[in-house]
């Protein structure tokens, strides 16, 4: 049985991403002054405009413009491309977090309630989802050709969309690969309406067939470049931006729900952020132990309180042993509080703003604790 799966991706200049990289920018630099520190941090970007609100406590300072400044020169914030990291405004709304809601966190409880979901599969070495997967490669390759000016036309701002087609549940080609990417006026026709082939054709050979390679792309697959005709007004110039808008390209590109909040500029006593960490990781454990093939972890939590009400697995019926006594197992075994989860993934260090494009999960840096599969053994 044939069905196909389609996820997108964005890069570090698409004004959402932005809003998630300085959101965690903030949350790193509290953490390495203050490593108790309580942060929710959120980020909003418009023409010109830079706005960073939220809630913090801690004793130290961030001088927010010099952040900002810095970060959004290194990922290639200038005049040209209508949004320049030397003249924004940047605007400081940060206050004081809620004491009500920092006593039930002060003595062990979740900083808020929700539902988190983990996901792993066995269709990727990542055990992540394939379309999910190659769309982020796009993407980060979209990126690399821009700053090694392999490709010097391109701007910050970029997008796509992979559509991979599945027979009996297993990925055997990519069918549809949409690319948006933001560029200067030289690479347009004399028409002035659209991008040259030359420049569509280089698209196509330098990003997507190195990202995502020829076994997978065959004459049949079809690619969309730029389909507007140009795309030269990008980033905050042309849409605002928010922390928060891409949860689906954080986590596993729609394949299964996603869950409670987002992410980025939350310090990890918030579960939003922290238990769909461990929800990744004991999922990607099961998978990696090969006692199922799929798996999703389901946690939920109510606000000040340690223990998720609620530890649910579903292996679709991929699993080697029930579902409700893997969950059995992970009660048994872990420590689902948030202290408990900070304490196995290590997570009260200042990574996150790495984590907040190209995807939370399936990506092999030291740092991203929740994609070591060290407990697969305890669950075979």
């Amino acid at each position: 049985m044939k069905r196909f799966a389609t996820s997108e991706s964005v890069t570090e200049g698409h004004p959402d991403k932005m809003c998630d990289q300085i959101s965690d920018t903030v949350l790193d630099d509290l953490m390495r002054q203050d490593i108790n520190c309580r942060v929710a941090c959120e980020t909003f970007v418009t023409v010109g405009l830079v706005v960073v609100g939220g809630e913090v406590t801690t004793t130290k300072y961030v001088d927010l413009p010099i952040l900002i400044r810095n970060f959004l020169k290194e990922i290639g914030y200038e005049h040209k491309f209508g949004f320049c990291h030397e003249t924004c405004a940047i605007l400081n709304a940060i206050g004081r977090q809620s004491p009500d809601i920092a006593q039930g966190v002060n003595v062990g409880g979740a900083g808020d309630q929700g539902s988190m979901v983990g996901y792993a599969c066995s269709e990727t070495p990542e055990l992540m989802p394939m379309p999910i997967i190659l769309a982020h490669r796009v993407v980060r390759r979209l990126a690399q050709v821009r700053k090694d000016r392999i490709l010097s036309y391109l701007g910050p701002d970029g997008k796509t969309q992979v559509t991979v087609e599945y027979e009996n549940d297993k990925p055997i080609r990519v069918d549809t690969v949409v690319l948006a990417a933001q560029h200067t006026e030289e690479i347009l026709d004399s028409s002035q309406s659209k991008i040259t082939k030359r420049a569509r054709e280089e698209l196509i050979d330098k990003v997507i067939k190195s990202a995502i390679g020829e076994r997978l792309l065959d004459k049949n697959t079809k690619y969309f470049i730029n389909e507007t005709g140009k795309f030269v007004i990008g980033g905050p110039q042309s849409d605002t931006g928010m922390t928060g808008r891409k949860l689906v390209v954080d986590t596993y590109g729609g394949i299964v729900p996603h869950g409670g909040g987002a992410f980025s500029g939350k310090d990890p006593t918030k579960v939003d952020r922290s238990a769909s960490y461990m929800a990744r990781y004991l999922a990607k454990n099961i998978v990696a132990s090969e006692l199922a093939k799929k798996c999703r972890i389901d946690l939920s939590y109510v606000i000040g309180v340690p223990e998720p009400i609620v530890v649910e697995v579903t292996t679709f019926e991929t699993g080697k042993i029930k579902d409700n006594q893997i969950s059995q197992i992970i009660k048994k075994h872990f420590d689902l509080t948030p202290q408990g989860i900070i304490n196995k993934l290590n997570l009260l260090r200042p990574i996150y703003r790495k984590t907040a494009c190209y995807g939370h999960f399936g990506r092999e840096d030291p740092d991203f604790t929740w994609e070591k599969t060290d407990s697969a053994d305890l669950f075979k």
